[in-house]
């Protein structure tokens, strides 16, 4: 039971330490909507001309929008539901580094048990081939390779602090029990497939499945580093194999795919599900706040 000042919530119940109810968590979703389409023409068409998305300078125009996505659901979180936009990073009110070190170590365990069951699946199954020869290096893939290590992590972040942070939250404050924390894994899961546009089912289902384990491991750790940890590398080797051995212009716009496609990236999910899970509780991860999180907190030396 949550006390006064706010200790023993949840990290999806956060929103309740200020203002919570479906009017206000619909303004904040409309917010991120807004954000997400203007972001792109406030912050990068002054600089670079309207370009494909499918070339270097489209790629880094997306990534710096969705990236930016992380101020702007803590702006939301501040400015509608009157809480500290750092509630977003974790119920400790800040991010865990040595938490989210662990995540990502775990990560690639994860990843690498995808890679392997990838090499007995067929290479039609979309994604990234692991097979054929290695990409001439040009401008352009240079252009592509620097743009993925210095800016995809950025744009990961940013999806995790808009879906499985603001979204869990605003859906989490609705409702209590075990129908609210439902709510709020699967209601942003479902959005956040639905955010990438039309695509074929297996796509849909690979993506709908990334955001359920995500907005799982949020309820179960407490906070994002699981999910951003998860949401990096994955975009990394994703990405970063189709421009070496694949077509990066297919890889970045994937919205086709076979049924092929589920088995390596829901081994990838669930096994990571399970190997952050257990990590956590052997850890004794927190789950809730331990004080009061509005309270200021003390520089750390």
């Amino acid at each position: 039971m949550p006390s006064a000042d706010g200790a023993g919530l949840p990290y999806e119940r956060l929103h309740r330490l200020g203002r919570s109810g479906p009017g206000w968590a619909l303004l904040g979703a409309c917010g991120l909507v807004v954000g997400l389409f203007l972001l792109p023409v406030v912050l990068v068409l002054p600089v670079w001309s309207p370009s494909d998305p499918l070339t270097p300078a489209g790629l880094a125009m997306t990534c710096v929008a969705l990236a930016a996505m992380t101020l702007v659901a803590a702006g939301l979180t501040v400015a509608i539901h009157h809480v500290p936009g750092r509630v977003l990073m974790s119920v400790l009110g800040r991010i865990r580094w040595a938490w989210l070190a662990t995540c990502s170590g775990l990560a690639v365990v994860a990843v690498g048990a995808t890679l392997v069951l990838a090499s007995f699946l067929p290479e039609d199954g979309g994604g990234a081939s692991l097979s054929g020869s290695v990409n001439d290096v040009t401008d352009r893939t240079v252009a592509f390779a620097l743009i993925i290590v210095l800016l995809i992590p950025l744009q990961a972040a940013g999806e995790e602090f808009a879906f499985r942070g603001y979204l869990t939250q605003a859906v989490g404050g609705l409702a209590g029990g075990r129908v609210g924390t439902v709510l709020a894994v699967v209601l942003p899961a479902l959005l956040f497939a639905l955010a990438h546009g039309v695509q074929d089912p297996p796509v849909f289902i690979d993506r709908l499945a990334f955001g359920l384990v995500a907005g799982a491991l949020v309820v179960a750790t407490g906070g994002l580093e699981a999910g951003i940890a998860m949401h990096v590398l994955n975009n990394l080797v994703y990405f970063g194999l189709a421009l070496v051995v694949g077509d990066i212009s297919d890889a970045l716009a994937p919205v086709e795919g076979t049924w092929w496609l589920l088995p390596g990236t829901l081994a990838q999910s669930l096994t990571y599900l399970v190997l952050v899970t257990w990590v956590a509780r052997r850890r004794e991860v927190e789950r809730v706040t331990g004080q009061a999180v509005l309270d200021r907190q003390e520089p750390r030396v």
